[in-house]
């Protein structure tokens, strides 16, 4: 077999396997490369809403937050409890970020849902899971190297690396230069 031949064999075998991890990792990206804009791993949803803290021990936070707890109908499981100063007690409950003004009987709401496929996507592309998965993306990346040096050579003539391909491979060299100089 030709060496032609076997080279568009492995791109265009590589290209399939590559397929669906490669169009989740183009959405987690586009996702994640505008992080500064949103979550792009969980939808934030803010409110404030009024408590009726009259017959309350403001001084024991365990009291506090059984009732604002249930004021606010936060069936979630507790994590944690912080008194930021005498007038600021943080709740902490499972998806729900809960800052309660004492001084006027008013509560901060930052509740988190996971983004449908986008958490999961992200979980995979930021590499949280660990483990056997950190090796799996390693072999991903190599097929994604092994993909681009055969797709080098599946044309050929004025077409391929020794015409317009050569043009296209070296703009595809050059543009990250290019910001790597106007941006660091």
């Amino acid at each position: 077999m030709k060496w032609r031949k076997i080279n568009n064999v492995i791109h265009r075998d590589l290209g399939y396997l590559c397929f669906g991890l490669t169009i989740l990792y183009v959405i987690s990206g586009i996702a994640v490369n505008h992080i500064q804009d949103w979550n792009p791993t969980y939808s934030i949803t803010r409110s404030t809403t009024a408590v009726d803290l009259s017959g309350v021990d403001l001084q024991n936070n365990n009291t506090i937050t059984l009732e604002v707890l249930s004021q606010l109908d936060e069936q979630s499981p507790l994590k944690n409890i912080f008194r930021v100063d005498a007038n600021t007690l943080k709740i902490f409950v499972k998806n729900n970020n809960i800052t309660v003004y004492l001084d006027r009987s008013e509560v901060f709401q930052e509740k988190s849902i996971k983004r449908p496929l986008l958490f999961e996507a992200n979980f995979l592309h930021l590499n949280h899971a660990k483990k056997l998965w950190t090796w799996f993306a390693d072999l991903y990346a190599l097929a994604l190297g092994i993909l681009a040096i055969t797709g080098l050579f599946v044309l050929r003539g004025k077409k391929g690396i020794t015409g317009r391909g050569a043009w296209l491979t070296a703009a595809g060299i050059l543009i990250p230069i290019f910001f790597l100089w106007l941006y660091t």
